[in-house]
């Protein structure tokens, strides 16, 4: 896909992995409407972006599901129909075993996470459809074939956001839809305190572990998009682990289980 000259929607532009993805996509002159729970945050993407009329901000909660069907022809009205959909917008869980886990916090990583992107999926499908060229790219987590202790439902959630993308190219394979799954590791982004998930184990300022820039992370999203790639992974933790649990799941398993058990609370 040319990325010139197409509108795209992303979600979780207000901050993040979303927010480069905006900048990357209208640094290659494309509009974008951002959508985001945090106004504020997306007045800052608007601000580094200085993109005039090709930015719009949209401040929408994906579980609101009425909000989100009203996305579609307010994005028509300020750049024309989607070309394209890019969800990004996700939370994790709090570090704790299923146990311990409240009901509560189970249904808000579903809801967004999974609710969330079917939510924008159903609302823009017709669209996409209709387009000569569109894009729909959701992202997952290594956490979707990698289990992380301590994240089951948050990988449980990428886990179903990653079948329903899969099906989904199954299902447009005749259209002029070219349908993505995105896999990232280890992002430096402030989805635990988005999340209001509080980490042990270290310092979210200095992480223990080797983290990908946000800008990596989006290129490599923006970069499928224009080659229309069916799956992408991003670090090289998600790239080891991808080929790891499929060799050896077992092994991949008890692997992270070691080297994570130390963010349980």
């Amino acid at each position: 896909m040319n990325i010139a000259g197409k509108t795209f929607v992303v979600t979780g532009a207000g901050n993040g992995i979303g927010r480069e993805v905006t900048l990357q996509l209208l640094g290659a002159g494309a509009s974008v409407a951002g959508v985001d729970l945090n106004a504020e945050g997306l007045e800052k993407t608007a601000a580094l972006a200085a993109a005039g009329e090709r930015f719009s901000a949209h401040t929408v909660n994906i579980t609101d599901r009425d909000a989100v069907e009203a996305l579609p022809s307010a994005v028509a009205e300020a750049h024309g129909p989607a070309d394209g959909v890019i969800n990004v917008a996700g939370v994790i869980q709090k570090f704790v075993k299923v146990d311990d886990l409240p009901y509560s916090e189970i249904e808000k990583v579903m809801n967004v996470n999974f609710w969330g992107t079917m939510n924008m999926v159903k609302s823009f499908l017709p669209v996409l459809t209709s387009r000569p060229e569109a894009a729909l790219v959701n992202v997952a987590s290594m956490g979707a074939y990698a289990p992380v202790p301590g994240q089951a439902v948050y990988g449980a959630s990428k886990a179903a956001v990653k079948v329903l993308t899969e099906a989904l190219y199954a299902e447009l394979l005749d259209t002029s839809v070219a349908v993505t799954i995105i896999f990232p590791g280890a992002i430096g982004t402030d989805i635990a305190a988005n999340s209001g998930v509080a980490l042990s184990g270290g310092s979210q300022d200095a992480p223990a572990y080797k983290t990908t820039p946000p800008s990596t992370a989006a290129a490599v999203i923006v970069d499928a998009v224009i080659k229309g790639k069916y799956r992408a992974t991003i670090g090289s933790d998600a790239a080891a682990m991808d080929k790891l649990s499929r060799l050896s799941p077992k092994r991949a398993t008890t692997l992270i289980a070691k080297q994570m058990g130390a963010l349980l609370n």
